[in-house]
């Protein structure tokens, strides 16, 4: 009896990443055997998602304060948001000329002939229009301020929480040494937290397991096979982004892409079952500070990583946009597309605490645009179960290497630890290295 409790214990902890993907493949087996009992399971998948969603509120709120009271001067906190918005705008418009730039050359949308007046939008598809064709792109800027601060908290949007977070940790500084206890208190209740999110990461195969039972279930392979060029390109370009442009980003801090990928092959796993990287945002933080990546720019870049470093959802949105104007043959000129990817990369960074993020970008987008009906998005709708999967990932793999990229441009980066942790040679239970200060620019004090 002990053995097998050993087993388990070793199945959902050191190898989490083989019971989840396990669990994907049963799911997928399901789904595809007998449908209606693979969309059965939805409940199993959303539950989990759920549970990791009502952590991230405290994650990020203990994470920031912690991060910018330990950071020392405030200077320093303000030079490494700076750093890190370059960085995302940077990333992000790559991602969007590269799904530009591969829907122009090979154009899987010719040939399809659709009507725009023959299309309506129905279902799903019809509330993500509908949300958004009331989207602009200073909404993000306008929605960033909650009615309240709990408010923020109760309705989880990442904006308003990091807003929250920020000024409470801004005001714990300037109160001085009679902070010290908040704080103090503020850090032990961020690492009960991080307790809850390793009793919920138990149920993480669970969660693969009926999220891929219902995607399968629901959508299936007639689904699959009606878009399988648009899909399996769209994939394709993914992986090319994360291993390429990704891999120079990361030789660039000094590492390799493939073992700091192997490093997060849990949270990959996770966010491919799914569909949703947000659920890995508390072991994310995590990871990237056992890694080597100061606490300080961990709790900062992350959680504004979510809301303006979607590389995921910018190269979706570069495909699904080009792939909805060829199949309504609607031909583009280069002024035009232009000035897509000049709104593609303004609505991009409002997709925090927004439902179906990308879809609803999309078709706001769209809307503001006016070259493309904003009905096409009705063409794509059935296999963006799919296509999200994709933009999980690749935005996960954007967030992993945002921390490393702003702590090696501070000169905080431990790539001597980085390699050790990614060889293996450190325990996965080993614990962060202390967050140190944030050195002072060379000009003069931060």
């Amino acid at each position: 009896m002990s053995g097998a409790t050993s087993v388990l214990r070793t199945a959902f902890t050191t190898k989490l990443w083989l019971t989840v993907l396990v669990a994907l493949a049963l799911g997928a087996l399901l789904g595809l055997l007998a449908p209606d009992a693979g969309a059965a399971m939805q409940p199993l998948g959303d539950g989990f998602i759920s549970l990791i969603r009502m952590l991230v509120g405290p994650v990020i709120f203990c994470t920031i304060v912690t991060g910018i009271v330990s950071a020392g001067a405030l200077a320093g906190m303000g030079r490494v948001g700076v750093k890190a918005l370059v960085y995302f705008e940077a990333i992000t418009t790559i991602a969007l000329v590269m799904g530009l730039v591969v829907m122009d050359v090979l154009r899987p949308g010719d040939g399809v002939h659709a009507d725009p007046a023959a299309i309506k939008l129905t279902g799903k598809a019809s509330e993500y229009a509908a949300a958004g064709e009331h989207q602009h792109w200073y909404d993000f800027l306008v929605n960033i301020i909650p009615e309240s601060v709990v408010g923020a908290f109760v309705d989880g949007n990442v904006l308003q929480i990091l807003l929250v977070s920020v000024l409470f940790a801004i005001a714990l500084k300037m109160m001085g040494e009679r902070a010290v206890p908040i704080a103090r208190g503020v850090e032990r209740v961020g690492e009960a937290v991080f307790g809850i999110v390793r009793l919920v990461m138990y149920l993480a195969p669970v969660g693969a397991f009926g999220a891929m039972a219902y995607t399968t279930g629901k959508f299936g392979p007639k689904t699959l096979t009606s878009l399988g060029t648009f899909v399996g390109l769209f994939w394709a370009t993914g992986i090319v982004f994360c291993l390429v442009v990704l891999g120079v980003v990361a030789r660039l801090c000094g590492i390799r892409v493939l073992p700091l990928y192997r490093y997060f092959k849990d949270e990959l796993l996770i966010t491919l079952g799914t569909a949703n990287y947000e659920a890995v945002m508390p072991q994310l933080i995590e990871k990237l500070e056992r890694l080597g990546c100061p606490r300080p720019i961990v709790g900062l870049v992350v959680p504004s990583g979510y809301a303006f470093n979607s590389d995921g959802v910018c190269l979706y949105m570069g495909f699904a946009g080009l792939y909805i104007a060829q199949a309504f043959d609607i031909q583009m000129s280069v002024w035009q597309q232009l000035g897509l990817l000049a709104v593609f990369l303004i609505t991009s960074k409002g997709g925090a605490g927004i439902a179906g993020a990308g879809f609803v970008l999309l078709a706001a987008s769209l809307s503001t645009t006016g070259v493309v009906p904003i009905a096409g998005i009705m063409l794509i709708f059935g296999v963006d179960r799919f296509l999200s999967m994709m933009r999980g990932i690749v935005s996960l793999c954007g967030q992993m290497l945002a921390s490393i990229v702003v702590s090696r441009w501070e000169g905080v980066f431990d790539r001597d630890r980085a390699r050790e942790v990614l060889a293996g040679r450190v325990p996965a239970d080993d614990a962060a290295a202390p967050a140190e200060p944030l050195p002072a620019p060379a000009g003069g004090p931060a």
